[in-house]
């Protein structure tokens, strides 16, 4: 199947490592052009270099990297400056940001909250406001917001990201509202429980907490699972590489999880 992704250009934010990494290798394999971020730039150069080894449709789509700290707005403004410097258009956005911390309610610290607000909500918020305008121009555009599950379904000891993804949520909603008549799509991901990094460090913290082992922990979060299994990066990427494609030219303002079944909701 042909997904219509070459020569575009993509944005994927925090994918030097795990679920954006994914992402963005899966775009670059359709043949889309690619812009890659993280704080680190030895992550970065590693990322790179990784998908650079791949074979693409398109033997000519390029790879760019900008280091960016999305707890900033200036450094959010120059990484799409840059990105649009480079290519002179922006056809898909992948907004990803870091886990925030886990903890229950009463162990979060007002500086927590903050940050983790600026990180998965403020910096949708920001970035949207300087891409969609550049996506109107275009009258084209396709931005995907990466969250969690626990927008369907609260997770235990995950408060902060129980609530600011919510928030991520509800401004997709209203930008696919808004300028679907712009011809900008827009939709949310919900990754299940994935063995990145990022959950095996979960999986430490309450194994800690619990005083269970960590294999214990991760055995209590696969039996939730119908499927049996933990999820992998390019489960959730597949549907991200579609969800950026012309085949999905009719689909905007959904929240999909891709969670081997975790969420038992009919929602």
């Amino acid at each position: 199947m042909k997904l219509g992704l070459e020569n575009k250009v993509a944005l994927v934010l925090a994918s030097s490592k795990g679920l954006g990494f994914a992402c963005a290798k899966g775009l670059y394999e359709e043949g889309a052009n690619i812009v890659i971020s993280s704080r680190s730039e030895e992550n970065l150069r590693v990322a790179k270099q990784k998908i650079e080894n791949l074979k693409s449709i398109s033997e000519n789509n390029k790879l760019f990297t900008v280091a960016v700290d999305l707890l900033y707005e200036d450094q959010i403004k120059t990484l799409v400056e840059k990105t649009f410097n480079e290519f002179g258009r922006i056809d898909i956005l992948v907004h990803n940001a870091g886990g925030p911390p886990s903890a229950p309610i009463n162990k979060i610290t007002q500086e927590e909250w903050s940050d983790s607000i600026e990180l998965n909500l403020r910096s949708f918020i920001r970035i949207s406001d300087l891409i969609v305008p550049i996506m109107q121009k275009q009258k084209y555009g396709k931005i995907i917001a990466i969250t969690s599950i626990s927008v369907k379904q609260p997770l235990e000891n995950l408060v902060l990201s129980n609530t600011t993804r919510l928030g991520v949520v509800g401004y997709a909603k209203t930008l696919a509202n808004e300028f679907a008549k712009d011809n900008i799509l827009v939709n949310v991901v919900c990754p299940g429980p994935n063995l990145t990094d990022r959950m095996k460090e979960i999986i430490s913290k309450m194994a800690q907490d619990m005083g269970k082992s960590e294999k214990e922990v991760e055995k209590n979060w696969t039996h939730q699972i119908p499927l049996g299994r933990m999820g992998k990066p390019d489960d959730l990427a597949n549907l991200v590489v579609f969800l950026a494609s012309e085949r999905a030219s009719y689909i905007t303002g959904t929240v999909i999880q891709v969670d081997g079944g975790f969420v038992k909701s009919p929602f």
